[in-house]
């Protein structure tokens, strides 16, 4: 800045530089224009010329004179030289020229005129001062100074803080105060506010309290005040207004203070505004973090200690209780919470639909510990039913119902409204997250959340929809999931008994799968209960209410506790129903009421305990078994039968319920079946007991009407709805198909997987369940689904067996229904098309309907066997046999006689009943004349369906059996792959299997031997009995006690035999390959010789009986002991039989008594019914016509070897004697392979399989029997009149007439009596051992034989199949050479009737071995063989093992083989003539009536029939054992051993032709008859003549 005065001017000052100065110091000062500018150059002015002075340029007082006159130029001269002065005190104050500071000290006290000493002591340093003399001393001015800047600055004034004025605050709030409604904007009043403060020094800080403190009082006008503020703050600094909000919730944080909600919502405003950080507000807050965190855990383990209460046992007293009572008292005081501040805010935040912030000051806290507050759980649900609002009125309000509606929040911030179920997504479902379980303070929200999961749902299974749209509703459906898990289900725990929420949520959850159901309450049971306190409390009390209840229930009173069942149950089920489930497998006396009371159940609650049933059975911690491990437990067989009762009486949902049953299958287990049995016993009413009476066994072979109503033990009624529950829930889950199938294929895994190391009990019950449950299943099935239905399910029978391995008889049992569908649906058709009315044109349709429907299944079956199969039966006999049922067959016309007879005299009560109202009465009556119609009308449609099917039958029967092989092959395939496996499956196939075997023989069926198969059934049931299991046993029994009921019927009388077998072909003798040739009235088998036959199989029976008791096997033990009982109306009739029994039953019970008390229950209950049927018991003599046994007298037999076809019917004692030899090998081979019976059995699958029951049929027994003793005790009575001998049955009719031969059958029966007696008890192990001993020497030669034998087998069976006609002949001229050299003393008699393959005969061989004792006619005779036996046991066991496997040498053989057929040809031819009369004349040796099975059969069906094994076979060979012909036996067989090799097959040949265990003709001509008496006579003494050289020998 260029200097104001020039040096001239300094220099020439008083010649005109003073002048000049005082010119600019003029001019400067009227410069008015520029104010500030004039101020400065002034100044500057001034210090010039003051510094001039200090420099010492200029004089003090020039100076001073000058600034005299320049001070009145302007008003504030003076201060401007003060200023000046300052200034340069301080500039000389620093400098070290000492001069220059006196300059200037000299100058001030020069101008102390002109500058007043208080400006100077204002602006001069205190020391300047003091030197100046202004003030005394300049320490004591500092300390002046600072005192009175105290008292101005520092000290505050009493009465007035700020120094502000009153007025103005009053002005400040009557101008907030105002009416806001006008013009009035926040901006004018802004202005307004600041001129407030500027006037009246207002503290800014103060006016922003004072604004929020307004703001607070006037809520309603936030687009006033926010605004406002927002203005204001730009006054302030940021932190300010939270400060203030932060002082102000200071000043509620007292212990007794309580935060006003209006300041919660200005601070919710101004946090929703962004005006504030909720980081900075959160932070002056109480509690803290850590206080809400220690509170939470602290009501955790409060909750768990309540609950340790609850479930505690606490024996109390009063004491306890009034103790109890004040703690709860005394936690009600202290009960009151601190306030707390944060939740206040969270509260306001919510209310006013600041989401966001809310959100995250839950977050600062644990889970639910906020919504736990009943006030914020009621603000966020309100905040919902806010958002949810348009979209819940467009698809969520329900029809005709009318709603109040909620209007929106006025606050566009608040969050968006859902108008799409996508919306939801976005906020709402998060809301609800948070609410948890605390929705169950709003149970209108709950219901509309429900309603909008239940129209999502809608929307969700309805197709069309876009592939994104899809992806994003699935997404949507597993929110809506999450939701029901984490938040509807614990609300719904938390609400009180609220039904209709139940029945709410049960709307939605019935869209969902039951997998999704299943799992929500999987979660809802095990985890939710555990993850609030609340909830943990709420779990307990439940359990304790549950406690009470249950404690209290009992039929009385079901309706009162089923009341509170159904309110605890509505709020928390899996608890409840968690513990009456826990209470039902402990007492199952429970079950009835428990069911009983749950009717007041919600349909959702029904679901829930569905859903408890199957996890209490899939329970992983429970045992199925019990702890011997022979049974299953009894908590599994309560919950089966608590199931079966719940789903018939309440509609809940199966298809969980099935789908385990089938899941467990797969897994292989089968336990799990009992409910499946249960459920359908209940459900459909369709029962699965051993138990049935022969009454009920009938009625269920007619229709549905009289099944219902004759058929099951428990009149099961109204099961229409239930059975059509169960039909939906399997078709709709193809569930039908797959239980069948698994089932069929579990039967095996049973024994094969499930088996391994559980007892045989067990695996026998277990296998028994699954059949059971199997056939019952089926049964339902068949009955309840429609044909299409039905038919759309099952597959074809080859694809059954073939792909999905289903075991033939269950796949036939599920074809049947189909194909009886079928034919009436195509028959009904044909009718439809021709209406013609004759009987002939109906059955012509028929017919043509059954092979229309049966030609594929025909074609289908050949793929089920070996091709080898089909030479012997066609497929159409196969699927025939299959296909049909006892309703095919027979009208069980009694049945529907009894049923009606019912009905009548139930009407006739009705009618007598006075006590009945008119009304009742007359629906009774029309009840049961509708019924009464009902079974009319299904008998009339029966019998027209069975003359149906036997016309059918009628037509078929000559393609059935093709004997391509033998009769004999014919009748085992018969029984191996028809009758065994059948039998077995249930008990109307039992009857079934009986019925169609007396068909097949009243058909006169061509090739089918009814006397074979006969022979072939009650011959060998050992194995078959052994291989059972329980209720096979016992199906096995009925079917063997219908055969003896028709064996017996013919027994009986002459004229029924003659009329009924008589003349037909199953009772030829000569058992032809070819057809039957008609009336040769010498080939059939005459009254008196079948007598016989009958008194063999009973036997043989009783033999097979005797063996199974003294095995001490439990199996053979139990069945044979259920077997007996079954047949007991028909066996035993002999005297003698039925003792041998009782001694072996007897010794059972005495036995078992202590050690398996089952067995001992079944021997005892056996033993009493034996003894009330002895008095109808008969001897033996009485029985058959008993002929003393000549060694001559010829018998009719039954040929039984595979290659037997038309062989000579006599038998000589030789042959007999041979035939004895192999029993004993087989024997030890079975009694290896004991161990393995079980598997073999079941692994064929052609055998027996059997189900679970005590066996325990005396109650049916019982019914027969009474009707026996009826029918008997009446024919006796004219017997004694007529013959005066007691005990007499209608079978002595015929032995009366041949009174002639009486005298001597009476001997021999004292003798055989007298020996029977000494013989009964079976020979111990010493003296069999003695007899071995003795039989050593004979040993060896014999094995010799037997050698030769067993090497021809294999060879000639290779021939047979090569060369069968050539060998036909050879066999021939065998026999003839035979006949003619081996024998010493007795010829062979007989002629070859038809020619037979030598292999065959030879293979008859192995047949006679297998037979021991069962040649003789009676037990006394035929006992006594066994010693022979051991000698060729050892060796021949030995041959009959090579003989199993191929022999080396089969080429050399067959040479030799060959050369002889050769040359016997021609010989055979000469003497056939010869032969046929020699027969006519020669007598046989006693007949011997053995059934003769061919080895490689006999191998066969043991495989089948699990025959491998029987132990200790030669313990009890008969019930009485004689060694009387021991020595005779050996005689005879050294003379067979020596006398022939070639010719060993022709004694088989003859064995197998022997029939039944008694004396008889082989071939009853006309000539025989005449001859009877004669033979009679010298039988006698041939016999004789054997005891006496046995004797010898001994």
């Amino acid at each position: 800045m260029a200097a104001l005065l020039p040096a001239e001017w300094i220099k020439n000052w008083e010649k005109g530089g003073k002048n000049e100065f005082v010119q600019l110091c003029r001019n400067l000062s009227e410069n008015k224009s520029h104010d500030n500018m004039g101020f400065r150059d002034i100044q500057q002015a001034l210090y010039e010329l003051a510094y001039h002075v200090v420099r010492g340029n200029l004089k003090h007082d020039q100076a001073s004179n000058v600034l005299g006159d320049v001070i009145e130029f302007r008003e504030d001269m003076p201060s401007i030289l003060a200023d000046v002065f300052c200034i340069l005190d301080i500039e000389t104050s620093c400098l070290e020229e000492k001069s220059k500071r006196d300059h200037f000290t000299q100058l001030v006290l020069a101008c102390l005129y002109l500058v007043s000493d208080t400006v100077l002591k204002e602006r001069l340093d205190p020391e300047t001062l003091e030197s100046l003399g202004l003030i005394k001393q300049s320490q004591q001015f500092n300390q002046k100074s600072v005192k009175i800047k105290t008292k101005l600055f520092y000290k505050q004034q009493k009465f007035n803080l700020l120094r502000e004025e009153n007025e103005g605050y009053a002005k400040l709030i009557a101008e907030l105060g105002q009416d806001l409604s006008g013009n009035i904007t926040s901006d004018l009043i802004l202005e307004n506010i600041k001129s407030l403060i500027g006037c009246f020094n207002l503290d800014p800080n103060r006016v922003l309290d004072i604004i929020l403190e307004v703001y607070e009082c006037r809520p309603e006008y936030d687009d006033f005040f926010v605004p406002l503020i927002e203005s204001y703050m730009y006054m302030c600094e940021p932190q300010t207004l939270c400060h203030i909000l932060g002082f102000k919730f200071k000043f509620y944080q007292d212990p007794s203070g309580e935060t006003p909600s209006s300041l919660y919502r200005v601070a919710a405003v101004l946090l929703q505004h962004n005006l504030i950080d909720l980081e900075d507000l959160y932070v002056h807050l109480l509690p803290g973090d850590n206080a809400i965190t220690e509170e939470h855990k602290r009501e955790i383990v409060e909750a768990k200690q309540i609950v340790r209460k609850l479930t505690m046992v606490v024996l109390s007293s009063e004491k306890t209780e009034e103790k109890e009572k004040e703690k709860e008292k005394e936690e009600e005081k202290t009960e009151k919470p601190p306030d707390n501040q944060k939740l206040g805010l969270l509260e306001a935040l919510l209310k006013i639909g600041d989401w966001q912030h809310a959100q995250s000051i839950m977050d600062q806290m644990p889970p639910f510990y906020a919504t736990s507050h009943k006030s914020i759980a009621i603000a966020l649900c309100q905040l919902v039913h806010v958002t949810i609002e348009p979209l819940y009125r467009r698809v969520g309000v329900p029809k005709g119902a009318k709603g109040s509606p909620i209007s929106a929040l006025p606050n566009k911030r608040a969050p968006k409204q859902a108008d799409s179920f996508e919306d939801l997504r976005k906020e709402v479902f998060n809301m609800l997250c948070y609410l948890g379980p605390h929705l169950s303070h709003d149970p209108i929200l709950f219901a509309k959340v429900v309603r909008l999961g239940k129209a999502f749902m809608k929307e969700f299974q309805s197709d069309g929809s876009k592939q994104e749209d899809k992806e994003k509703m699935e997404i949507l459906f597993s929110c809506l999931l999450s939701i029901t898990d984490q938040v509807l289900l614990p609300s719904l725990s938390l609400m009180d008994c609220n039904a209709c929420m139940s029945e709410e949520l049960w709307g939605m959850f019935k869209t969902f799968p039951y997998q999704y159901r299943y799992r929500l309450y999987g979660q809802w049971k095990n985890e939710t209960y555990n993850s609030h306190p609340l909830l943990v409390k709420v779990k307990a009390q439940t359990i304790d209410r549950a406690k009470y209840i249950m404690k209290r229930l009992t039929k009385e009173n079901v309706k009162p506790s089923g009341r509170q069942i159904g309110k605890l149950s509505h709020s928390n089920p899996t608890i409840l129903f968690d513990y009456i489930l826990s209470q039902i497998q402990k007492y199952d006396n429970l079950i009835t009421p428990v069911v009983d009371s749950l009717k007041y159940l919600t349909s959702l609650n029904y679901d829930v305990l569905a859903y408890c049933i199957i996890e209490a059975l899939a329970n992983p911690e429970k045992e199925r078994m019990k702890h011997d491990d022979t049974t299953i437990s009894s908590w599994l067989q309560s919950l089966a039968s608590f199931c079966g009762a719940v789903f018939r009486k309440y509609p809940i949902e199966l298809a969980g319920l099935l789908q385990y049953v089938a899941n467990q299958l797969k897994a292989g287990k089968s336990f799990d079946l009992l409910i499946l049995k249960e459920v359908v016993q209940k459900m459909a009413g369709i029962e699965i007991t051993e138990e049935m009476t022969m009454e009920q066994l009938e009625a269920m072979t007619g229709g549905e009407q009289l099944k219902a109503e004759g058929g099951y033990f428990g009149q099961i009624r109204n099961t229409k709805k239930s059975s059509q529950r169960l039909k939906d829930a399997l078709l709709d889950h193809d569930l039908a198909l797959p239980l069948c199938l698994l089932m069929a294929q579990q039967r095996n895994g049973v024994i094969f997987q499930e088996g391994g190391e559980k007892h045989l009990k067990l695996v026998g019950k277990l296998y028994d369940q699954c059949h059971d449950t199997l056939v019952q299943f089926g049964g339902f099935l068949a009955s309840n689904l429609s044909t299409e239905d039905y038919i759309k399910r099952v597959p074809s029978i080859d694809v059954l067996c073939n792909e999905f391995h289903t075991p033939h008889d269950a796949a036939f049992f599920l074809s049947r229904p189909m194909y009886a569908h079928h034919i009436s649906s195509k028959y009904d058709e044909l009718k439809k098309a021709e209406k013609g009315n004759k009987q002939q044109h109906k059955v012509h349709k028929y017919i043509t309907s059954c092979e229309l429907v049966m030609a594929p299944v025909h074609d289908a079956v050949i793929s089920l066997h070996l091709p080898k199969v089909w030479d012997d039966i066609s497929p159409q006999f196969y699927a025939t046999f299959w296909s049909l049922t006892m309703y095919d067959l027979a009208v069980p016309h009694s049945s529907y006689d009894r049923e009606v007879n019912k009905l009548k005299v139930q009407m006739k009560a009705i009618d007598d009943n006075q006590e009945m109202p008119p009304n009742k009465k007359k629906k009774e009556k029309e009840r049961c004349t509708a019924l009464q119609d009902k079974l009319l009308e299904e008998e009339k449609k029966q019998l027209e369906h069975v003359q149906r099917v036997l016309q059918r039958l009628k037509l078929e029967k000559d393609n059935w059996l093709l004997a391509k092989s033998t009769k004999n092959e014919t009748i085992t395939k018969f029984l191996q792959l028809c009758i065994f496996p059948r039998c077995i499956f249930s008990a109307i196939d039992a009857v079934y299997c009986a019925h169609f075997v007396e068909l097949v023989h009243q058909q006169k069926t061509p090739n089918f031997s009814t006397l074979l198969c006969y022979d072939r059934v009650f011959s060998d049931i050992i194995y078959t009995v052994a291989s059972c299991t329980e209720n096979e046993a016992s199906r096995y029994g009925r079917f063997l006690c219908c055969m003896l009921e028709t064996v017996t019927r013919w027994h009986s009388d002459r004229v029924i035999y003659e009329k009924e077998c008589g003349n037909y072909p199953g009772f030829l003798t000569i058992l032809r390959a070819t057809g039957f040739d008609g009336g040769n009235k010498a080939d059939q088998l005459d009254y008196e010789n079948f007598r016989h036959v009958v008194h063999k199989w009973h036997y043989k029976l009783t033999k097979a009986s005797v063996h199974c008791l003294e095995t001490g096997e439990y199996t053979h033990i139990r069945n044979i002991l259920i077997v007996l009982t079954k047949i007991l109306p028909w066996y035993p009739k002999v005297l003698n039989l039925g003792q041998a029994l009782e001694r072996r039953v007897h010794k059972i019970c005495q036995e078992e008594k202590e050690k398996r008390p089952d067995l001992y229950a079944l021997a005892m209950g056996y033993s009493g019914q034996l003894k009330s049927r002895k008095p109808f018991m008969i001897p033996e003599n009485e029985f058959h016509h008993k002929d003393p046994p000549a060694r001559n007298a010829v018998a009719a037999t039954v040929q039984n070897g595979p290659g037997g076809a038309g062989m000579p019917t006599s038998l000589t004692i030789n042959t007999v004697r041979l035939e004895e030899g192999t029993t004993e090998e087989t024997d030890k081979l079975k009694e290896k392979s004991q161990g393995v019976v079980k598997v073999i059995n079941k692994a064929v699958n052609a055998t027996p399989k059997v189900t679970t029951s005590n066996g325990n049929s005396a109650s049916n027994s019982k019914i027969i029997k009474e009707k026996d003793d009826k029918e008997k005790s009446g024919k006796e009575k004219d017997k004694e009149k007529k013959d005066k001998t007691p005990a007499a049955i209608p079978e002595m009719k015929a032995l009366g007439k041949d009174g002639k031969d009486k005298p001597k059958e009476e001997r021999a029966n004292k003798d055989d009596k007298a020996r029977e007696i000494k013989e009964k008890t079976p020979k111990s192990d010493k003296e069999k051992e003695k007899v071995k001993k003795e039989e050593k020497a004979s040993k060896e030669e014999k094995s010799k034989t037997v050698v030769t034998i067993i090497e021809s087998k294999s060879t000639a069976e290779k021939e047979r199949e090569k060369e069968p006609s050539r060998e036909r002949d050879v066999a021939k001229e065998m026999k003839s050479k035979e006949n003619a050299k081996g024998v010493e003393k007795v010829p062979v008699a007989g002629s070859l009737k038809s020619p037979v393959p030598r292999s065959e005969t030879s293979e008859s061989e192995r047949e006679q071995k297998r037979r021991k004792v069962d040649t003789h006619s009676s037990p006394s005779h035929s006992s006594t063989v066994k010693d022979n036996l051991n000698e060729l046991k050892d060796s021949s066991a030995k041959h009959y093992i090579n003989h199993t496997t191929p022999t080396l040498s089969k080429s050399k053989e067959r040479e030799v083989d060959k050369k002889d057929l050769d040359k016997s040809r021609e010989r055979s031819r000469e003497r056939e003539k010869k032969d046929e009369k020699d027969r006519k004349d020669r007598k046989r040796d006693h007949s011997n009536s053995d059934r003769e099975v061919p080895q490689d059969s006999t191998k066969r069906r043991k495989e089948e029939n699990g025959t491998t094994g029987s132990s200790k076979h030669s313990k009890s060979e008969s019930p009485s054992d004689s060694p009387r012909l021991n020595e005779k036996e050996k005689e005879k067989n050294k003379s067979k051993s020596s006398g022939k090799e070639k010719g060993d097959s022709i004694k088989a040949e003859k064995m197998e032709k022997s029939s039944s265990g008694s004396k008889k003709e082989s071939r009853h001509d006309k000539e025989k008859t005449e001859k009877k008496e004669k033979r009679d006579s010298t039988g006698g003494k041939e016999e004789k003549k054997h005891h006496k050289s046995s004797d010898k020998h001994r």
